[in-house]
């Protein structure tokens, strides 16, 4: 048995790096649907589809408990997939919830009815298909009132960091911030809504300024992560880790190595 790590493509590694480094005695099995990336301008349809049938993958070979490390699978399939009935000893979480519950000061798994909260201008920045679903807005609501947010569709960004432009990367990430402050001039909070966009965090914190705080997903959920495991040992019991592509093994973790900086090897899936 080990913990899955699910992304449509490299993005999740980000996630899958903080939670090794979290928890280095984890087996963890990382789950990249690389063939059918990017997930993000796909319709909701379709990535319900393709991130069922990795996670139900996932499930089959013994990963009890899956993370679905990508924004857009988070918000089109997570819900509709947990509506439609999880197999007994199994489960699947999703990204945002840990990122509101640390946005929103709230304990891990902290499910109070919403309050006020410091935060009321919030920026997000995301995918085309994320930002369609509104299921930030949605858990948002769940936690916290009389917060405004404001959504900016972050087209090419996970392209060009999937090629490794980032020069290109960065330019287009100062351009999304350029088109949300012109609909928000003064957010005092700013969420990361891409697993792929801690690798930028650096120039998105540059185009809006020290004084709104970033939160970037990778940190957040590997400690929300390390808390449900806490009460759930049995999940986090034996295991071999894996790293898992329906791409071409050989060329994912030629991008992956470059991705992380560090030597990374990725079997057929």
């Amino acid at each position: 048995m080990s913990v899955g790590i699910f992304d449509s493509g490299l993005g999740g590694l980000t996630v899958w790096d903080a939670v090794t480094r979290r928890l280095p005695d984890l087996a963890v099995t990382y789950y990249g649907d690389n063939a059918n990336a990017p997930y993000g301008t796909r319709t909701s349809e379709d990535v319900h589809r393709l991130t069922r049938r990795a996670v139900e993958a996932m499930w089959d070979g013994g990963c009890d408990l899956v993370v679905l490390a990508c924004n857009t699978a988070s918000a089109a399939a997570l819900r509709r997939m947990q509506e439609d009935g999880v197999p007994e000893g199994k489960r699947v979480l999703g990204v945002f919830v840990p990122l509101i519950e640390a946005m929103t000061e709230r304990n891990w798994g902290d499910n109070s009815p919403p309050r006020e909260v410091a935060v009321n201008q919030v920026a997000l920045f995301a995918t085309p298909a994320t930002v369609a679903s509104r299921a930030f807005q949605r858990e948002l609501a769940f936690r916290a009132i009389g917060v405004d947010v404001e959504a900016q569709a972050c087209g090419g960004v996970v392209d060009a960091i999937e090629d490794g432009d980032m020069i290109l990367a960065e330019a287009l990430v100062r351009s999304h911030v350029d088109a949300l402050k012109r609909k928000m001039p003064t957010p005092n909070a700013a969420i990361l809504g891409c697993t792929h966009y801690p690798l930028v965090q650096d120039a998105f914190q540059a185009a809006l300024g020290a004084d709104v705080k970033v939160f970037s997903q990778a940190d957040i959920v590997a400690e929300s992560l390390a808390d449900y495991l806490s009460r759930r040992p049995a999940m986090a019991a034996g295991g071999t880790s894996r790293m898992l592509t329906t791409g071409d093994p050989e060329k994912v973790s030629a991008r992956a190595t470059q991705f992380l900086r560090r030597g990374i090897t990725f079997q057929a899936a």
